[in-house]
């Protein structure tokens, strides 16, 4: 489907023709046929003398691995929570390690989308990333013993869903 019909030879995004004719709308706080046709006339006018580059968010939404990404995140929410609870409770030092892991993608985006997955479980938070090296340093707590292979391989295994879920096709190639 194109989206993106062509006006004296260029491109106009339809979608974002809309938005800014809601926005020419609303400002105006009348929804009559004037304000609307000012507002398309001016959204046209501001899109085709304006265009924007085509951009790639770096991206993809497949939904059937996204649902088994947040089965996973959920419930890992969920025991990193009750192992937050139980050590806080409990008597006694926590113990705690920094951990140093290297990422298989290097994708910027899908890194940034880990740190996000690692930092917002309980007990687990990304302390400095080195994006040239691949590489996080995060800090664990309430993991008894050294952990380090433990937080490696569960760290892999929340990579290999994110990429799974959002990744482009180099990043497949990168991480599965």
């Amino acid at each position: 489907m194109n989206v993106a019909p062509r006006v004296f030879g260029r491109r106009v995004p339809l979608p974002l023709v809309a938005w800014l004719t809601w926005v020419w709308v609303t400002l105006w706080g009348e929804a009559s046929a004037g304000n609307v046709l000012g507002g398309l006339a001016a959204a046209l006018v501001v899109t085709w003398l304006l265009p924007l580059p085509i951009i790639d968010p770096g991206f993809r939404v497949r939904p059937v691995p996204i649902v088994r990404f947040l089965i996973y995140f959920g419930w890992d929410l969920v025991v990193s929570t009750m192992r937050v609870v139980v050590w806080t409770v409990r008597p006694g030092v926590v113990p705690t390690q920094i951990v140093r892991v290297r990422l298989r993608t290097s994708s910027e985006a899908m890194t940034v989308m880990i740190m996000i997955a690692l930092s917002t479980v309980p007990g687990s938070l990304v302390v400095e990333a080195y994006a040239e090296r691949r590489e996080l340093v995060l800090h664990v707590l309430g993991l008894p013993g050294d952990a380090a292979e433990t937080v490696r391989a569960e760290v892999a295994g929340l990579e290999s869903r994110i990429v799974a879920a959002f990744g482009t096709r180099r990043d497949l190639e990168e991480v599965l």
